[in-house]
Formats: structure tokens, sequence, C-alpha cells
């Protein structure tokens, strides 16, 4: 019996978790599972020999067919075994397959030969499964990883691309059967549509897996689809079992398929061969027809007659070296590197060398390039000489064509302009400066003499050189020459032309001038005289109109000295129009001096004599009607200036009285009924001066130098005496009613009338803000300069000021006193200011002003 503590360091497709141990007893679904796939797995390399087994651990139990195993999955011989039927036979046959295993490395543990004689199914299952672990999985190697390592690694390389796959043991990641799909789909992708696969329906996965894999891969079906998803962990042992399965039978077929590939390697070196022989043909063929249809375009040596052509030509040569020949050098690079490459690779194949065609070797090709760049250099050298001797003759086409174009343009338009009779219908100032034109075109004529005489020149010399187009030069030249001689006549006609009809136009220019100085200021004149005798005139007085009718009677007087010069302008006139027709003068224009003319001036004087009467008669009306507005004037003015001093002396005693403090408040109350009594019967008066004033309101006055006052003022001065007496009367009586109301004394009522009006610095009868302030510290009001000053001034404000206003009356102000009155704290320090007012009342006031101020 081998009984042995531990595996061996060295072995690690035994890892510590994958021992059998016999003091543990095995799960039932373990077993189960165990026990089908371990039987397919020996049964599948028993086939080969002819035989299988039912029942693992009866089976195997004589050692015949377990010996029988070890040969077959080994390729080895074992010992000779023992045939008889005795228990001593079995357990030597049973011995001899241990150490067999026991040959290969494998350190068994608790393992005998009596157990497995005996047909101990857990001792049994555990020796089946070190020689799987031995000859099916411990030769597995995936990037240094081997054993149950590199076969999970194998699994999990294999099915990484598939979705919902994701192997990381043997147990549970194999329950819902996609792996075993994956891992098939992967080598073999016409035998699993792998798209139509669920995750949700594992026993589906798991039959369609082990099924194709029995009829397609040849691997039986070593696993049951229920004991898989029925187990909540199924078991190590026979899912690595089964994969390993996997493992070997694609692993073998990629090995076929190595073997294949190594041949069609070698047939595709052949076939690259042959290709690159027919290549270097087509290649070369090609090459070398370029070169015998470029020699003879570049042998040619028939000269051009044009400079363009000569040029088109050297361009067509540069595209030549630089766009056709670079690819061809490349050619013949490509060609001489091909046919080395290909008589390497023949070599290298024991393969004889290649030899091209007739007339087509690397040195053939060669010579003909020689012979390309020969002609080629002559070609260029060739080039470059024709080019520099068209050079130097289209440079004189060139000269002749750029000196005739510049003289032509000069040329143009000008027989038109010398042939114009402009001068006709100009008048002096044009005439002038068509003279001074006309010199400085002499100038510029003699001034192209010379490039005139170069034109002809060049030609003569185009002409010696036998220049291609010189008929066209000569017939450019003549035309040239001949025009110049029409424009000397031409300039010599037009410039005797100008001179006579300067002299006609300088003593027609002599008349204009001097009826333009008379005209214009006799013209004014009478556009002066005709805005006078129109003009609408506005006067407010009789001297106004005096004094516009002495101006009309001055004006009158002048008449007949206008009439003389307006004769002798015209007389001017006229002779400029008997120069005209004498000497047949085409005028043109007007008078270049002035717009005026005869007709005009004749017109305005017609005007002038009509407007004179008219004027007359307007300056008679106007006079009358002035005297009747001066006489309106005096009227109103002699009311107003009584009526007016009355109102303002009736506002100043209604003032006094409510601000002075004599008698009682009804005495007052008397004084001021009476005031408005005698006011309510000045009334007809008032109504009296409006009537005047509507007088002179239709008479459309607006002044009035005899009174300051206007009706308005009266108007306004009148309603404010009748509202400030009504006012007046009033307050006294409202006085009245709070001092009954609240109790207060004559006395007090003085008291603060005193302190009112002396902070009534403008007599307005009103206190503002600060005003109002001043007042009440001077009575004892304590109203600090500080926040809460300000908070108490402002309640006292809203109570004197609800509407905002700005400012207090004496009637609020007696109110607020007398409210403030009657709580009994603040009485007291009015009281005690009564009296302080009493002893010291101006020096305190004055005071708390000053401090105001």
């Amino acid at each position: 019996m081998y009984n042995m503590d531990q595996y061996d360091d060295s072995i690690d497709y035994m890892q510590q978790e994958d021992d059998w141990d016999r003091d543990l007893l095995l799960d039932p679904a373990w077993e189960k599972q165990q026990r089908k796939t371990f039987t397919a797995w020996c049964n599948s390399h028993l086939r080969k020999a002819g035989t299988q087994i039912e029942n693992i651990e009866e089976d195997f139990r004589d050692g015949l067919k377990l010996m029988l195993l070890l040969e077959v999955i080994s390729g080895e011989r074992l010992a000779k075994p023992e045939r008889g039927k005795m228990r001593v036979h079995k357990i030597s046959n049973v011995n001899k397959a241990l150490d067999f295993i026991a040959g290969k490395g494998v350190k068994l543990v608790s393992i005998g030969a009596e157990e497995i004689v005996d047909g101990n199914a857990k001792m049994t299952l555990g020796m089946i499964w070190t020689i799987i672990l031995r000859f099916a999985i411990q030769d597995i190697s995936v990037e240094e990883t081997s054993a149950k390592e590199g076969l999970l690694l194998w699994c999990q390389r294999k099915t990484a691309p598939y979705k919902n796959v994701n192997i990381q043991n043997f147990h549970i990641s194999w329950k819902d059967g996609l792996g075993f799909c994956a891992l098939i789909h992967r080598h073999r992708p016409e035998l699993i549509d792998y798209g139509k696969l669920r995750k949700d329906d594992p026993m589906t996965n798991l039959n369609t897996a082990f099924d194709v894999a029995e009829k397609y891969l040849d691997i039986p079906k070593m696993l049951d689809a229920e004991d898989i998803v029925g187990t909540a962990r199924p078991d190590e042992k026979a899912i690595m079992t089964y994969v390993s399965s996997f493992y070997h039978a694609f692993s073998g077929a990629q090995k076929a398929e190595t073997a294949a590939n190594r041949i069609c390697k070698v047939l595709a070196v052949n076939q690259e061969n042959e290709q690159l022989m027919e290549d270097y043909e087509k290649l070369a063929s090609d090459l070398l027809e370029w070169i015998r249809r470029t020699i003879p375009w570049l042998e040619n040596r028939m000269p051009e007659n044009t400079m363009q052509a000569m040029q088109q030509k050297l361009e067509d040569f540069r595209d030549y070296r630089r766009l056709h020949k670079p690819p061809k050098v490349q050619e013949k690079c490509q060609l001489e590197i091909n046919f080395n490459t290909l008589q390497t690779k023949l070599r290298l194949s024991n393969r004889p060398a290649f030899m091209p065609s007739e007339g087509k070797m690397v040195s053939d090709i060669n010579n003909a390039w020689g012979s390309l760049e020969g002609a080629e250099k002559g070609y260029e050298e060739w080039l470059l000489n024709e080019i520099r001797r068209l050079e130097r003759l289209d440079h004189l086409a060139e000269k002749f064509r750029q000196k005739a174009a510049i003289h032509e343009a000069w040329t143009e338009g000008k027989e038109e302009m010398l042939q114009k009779r402009d001068y006709e219908t100009a008048s002096l100032s044009e005439i002038k400066a068509l003279l001074k034109k006309h010199e400085a075109f002499e100038s510029d004529l003699a001034a192209h003499q010379d490039r005139v005489e170069q034109i002809a020149a060049i030609a003569q010399e185009l002409n010696e050189l036998d220049y291609y187009d010189s008929p066209s030069v000569n017939a450019r030249c003549q035309r040239i020459c001949d025009q110049w001689d029409g424009l000397g006549a031409m300039t010599q006609k037009r410039s005797e032309a100008l001179q006579r009809t300067e002299k006609l136009l300088e003593t027609i220019d002599q008349l204009y001038l001097e009826f333009a100085k008379r005209a214009a200021p006799f013209n004014n004149w009478m556009e002066g005289a005709m805005e006078d005798l129109q003009d609408t005139f506005i006067v407010h007085t009789i001297e106004e109109i005096q004094g516009l009718s002495t101006a009309h009677e001055q004006f009158k007087a002048t008449l007949p000295e206008a009439d003389k010069e307006r004769q002798a302008i015209l007389g001017i006139h006229n002779e400029i129009a008997k120069i005209v027709q004498t000497y047949h003068v085409n005028m043109a224009g007007s008078n270049p001096y002035t717009t005026i003319n005869p007709q005009e001036i004749n017109a305005k004087w017609d005007k002038v004599r009509q407007l004179v009467p008219q004027r007359d008669q307007a300056l008679i009306e106007e006079h009358a009607r002035q005297q009747n507005n001066e006489r309106l004037r005096r009227q109103f003015a002699n009311q107003a200036n009584v009526i007016g001093p009355w109102i303002q002396t009736k506002m100043e005693e209604i003032g006094r009285i409510s601000i002075e403090m004599h008698g009682t408040l009804e005495d007052q109350l008397t004084h001021l009924r009476q005031y408005e009594k005698s006011i309510v019967n000045y009334k007809p008066k008032i109504d009296q001066l409006e009537g005047d004033h509507q007088l002179i309101q239709e008479a459309l006055i607006f002044d009035n130098k005899h009174t300051n006052y206007t009706m308005e003022h009266i108007r306004v001065g009148w309603e404010q005496l009748l509202t400030t007496i009504a006012r007046t009367i009033n307050e006294i009586e409202n006085q009245i009613l709070t001092r009954d109301a609240k109790g207060i004394t004559q006395e007090q009522l003085n008291e603060f009338r005193a302190s009112f009006n002396h902070f009534d610095r403008d007599h307005s009868g009103t206190l503002g803000a600060e005003e109002f302030k001043a007042c009440l510290i001077s009575l004892g009001f304590d109203i600090a300069n500080d926040a809460q000053g300000d908070n108490e001034f402002s309640r006292i404000m809203s109570i004197v000021d609800p509407n905002r206003q700005g400012t207090v009356t004496f009637q609020a102000f007696i109110d607020f006193m007398s409210r403030e009155t009657a709580d009994t704290d603040t009485a007291d320090q009015v009281m005690a200011s009564f009296k302080v007012l009493a002893g010291d009342k101006v020096q305190r006031c004055a005071v708390v002003s000053a401090k105001h101020e």
C-alpha cells in the first residue's frame, strides 16, 4: 500500500483542495457525477482497445482493464498481467498499475491495491481521478501556467469574447451551460447558433453542448444536464475531466491545422516566387518600352519659331525630369530589388536561379537607361541654346510691341480731340483753358517724336535679323508713322482757330463784365425796393407808422435817377448783341459774370412801379388804426394804475391784522369782516377794467407803455385778496374754537403768536420744518440733535403737517400746542416755558433763532 503524507510541491497539477481523502464522505450528488464522468472518460480510451467498462468499481477489481487503460493513454507497455482468478493475482495486477502511475511522478496518498480489489468505490474514484490528472490535465500548459490553472486560463481565453460567460472555477461557472457552448462555438461556430441561447435556460444550453460534443467532436457524454442544474455546486473533478476532453479535442485539431498551414505556406512561397517572376518580366518590358518611346523624343532637334513654343518644350522636358522620370527611376530600382529578392528566395528554397527573357536582363536595362540619359543630356543643352537665341530675338520684338502699344495708347482719341470744334461754343475762360491745354499737347507731341523714331529703328533691326513675324511689325510701324504726320497737321490748324476765337471773346468778355458790374447793384436795389414795398409791416405806435411814411417818401424821390441807370445797363447789352451778329460768334452760354438779363431787369422795374401806390394806401390805413389803439391804451392805463395799488394796500393791511395782536380774537374778527365788505363793494371797478381789456385784446394790442399793470396781474391780485381775507377770517374763527375747546387764555394765544411770528421771517403766515423745529425748542420742547430727537420731530411733523406739504400754519401750530398741553408733564414744561417767555421772551427766542441759523 502506498501511504504518503502529501503531494510533492513540484507537481502543481494536484492542489490540496483536489486531494481525495478517505476520511471524508463524498457527496452523493458528486459521487454520481464522478461515476458517470470517470466511466465515460475511461471508455473513451478503452474503446480504442475494443473494450469498455460498465461499473467502475467492479470492472477494475482484477486490474486487467486498469492496466489496459494505462497502456492506451500512455502508449507504453506495462508488465505482463497475472491471469489467475485468485485475490493475490488481482492485487498483483493492481499494484503493477499503481507502480506504473508512481513511475510517472505521481505520489499517491492512501490508495492501496487491496481497496481497489475489494471494490471500494471511493478509493477507485480517487485512483481514476489521479490518472486523469496525470495523463489528461498535467500536460496542459498555457502561458507558463500548467494543469488546473492552465486549463482554467485556456477556458477563460477562449470564452472571453462571449456575452454572459465568466469562467472563474470548475463548478458553478459551468451551471448555465453557456461556457460549454462558447468553447464549441469558438472552435466550430457552424455547430451552434450561439446568438439564440439564453442564460435563463441552462437545461437547453447543457443538452445542446453535450449532444453536439458527442455527435460532432467525438467527446462522450460524461455529464447529465439534470444533475448539474439540480446540484447547488457541481462536482469540480467531473467538470475538469469533461472540459479537459474539449481541450484535447480542439488542440488535436489545431495541430492538424498547423501542419496544413505549413504545406499551404510552402505552396504560397512558390506562388509568390512565380508572381515575382511575372512581375519582373512585365516591369522590365514596360520600362524598356518607355525608354524606346522616350529616346526619339529627346533626340528631336527641330527648332520652333516662337519663344513660347520653345519654352513649352523646355517645360515639357522639366515635367519629364520632375514627374515622368522619377517613377521610372523607382521602377528600375524596384526591378533590381525584385530580381535580387527573387534569386535569394529561390536559393533558400533550393530552386534553380531565375533567368529573365532575352534582352530583359538587368544589364540590358542598365544599357538602355544609359542611352536614355545620354539623349537627355544633349536634348537639354540644345533646348537652352535655342531658347537663348529666341530670347534675344523676342526681346527686340517685345520691345517693339511695348513701345508701339504705349504710343498707340497715347494717340488714342487724339485725332478726335484735335478735330473738335468745342471752341465755337466756349466762353473766354474756357477758350483760355483750351489754349493752355493745346500748348501742353504740343509739348507732349514733340516729346513723343523720339519714341516714334525708336519704333522705326527697332522695326528696321527686326527686318535685318529676319524675324519670322516681320510683315506684321512693318505694317504696324507704317500705321504709326502715318498717324504721326496727320497729328502734326491737325495740331497747327486747331491752334490757329483757338487764337482767333480768343480775341473776339475777350472783347465780349469786357462788355459782359461791365454789364455785370452795373446790373448787380441795380438789381439788388430793385429787389430790396420790392421787398420793402411788399413787407407786411407790424407797428404798435403812432411814432413807428410816421417813420415808415417818411422813409417811403424818400424812396419815391430816387426813382427818376434809377430809371437812367436802367437805360445805361440795357445799352451795354445791345452792344454785345451787335458784335455777335456782325462776327457770327456762336454764343452757347450766357454772361459768365452774372445771371441777370435785360428781361429780368425790365420786369422788376415794372413791378417796383406797381408797388409804390399800393404802399401809399397801406401806410395811410395803418396810421388811422394806430391812433385808435393809443386811445384804448390810455383808457385802460388810467384805471389799472388806480386798482393795482389799491389791491396791494388791502393785502398788506390784512397781513398786519392777522399778525398783530391788538385786542381779542373777537375784535380782530370784527375788523376783518368790515374789510371784507369794503373789498366786495370794489368789484364794479374790476368789471369795468375787464371791459376795457376786452377792447384792447380785440384790437390786438399787446403792450402798454402807460402802465405796468396787466389784466392778468389785476385778476390774480383780486383773487388773492378775496382768498386771503376769507382764509384770515376762517383762521380767526378756528382760533376762537380752539381757545374755547382747550381752555387756552388770551395770554397764551398771544405768546404762541409771538413765537410763531418771530420765526416767520418772510411773513408768509407759515413756518418751514426747520423754522418750526426752532420754534418748538424756544418753547421748551426737548428735541435733541440725535436719532431720538429726529424721530420725535418726525412724529410732531406728521401731526401738524399730515399732507406732507413741508409747512406749518398757525392754526396747526395752535392745535398741536393745545393737544400737547393736555398732558400733565408736557403742560408743566410748556407753562415753564411761558414763564421764561414772560420774563425774557425776546432774549430766548433770539438765542434759539441764532442757534437754528
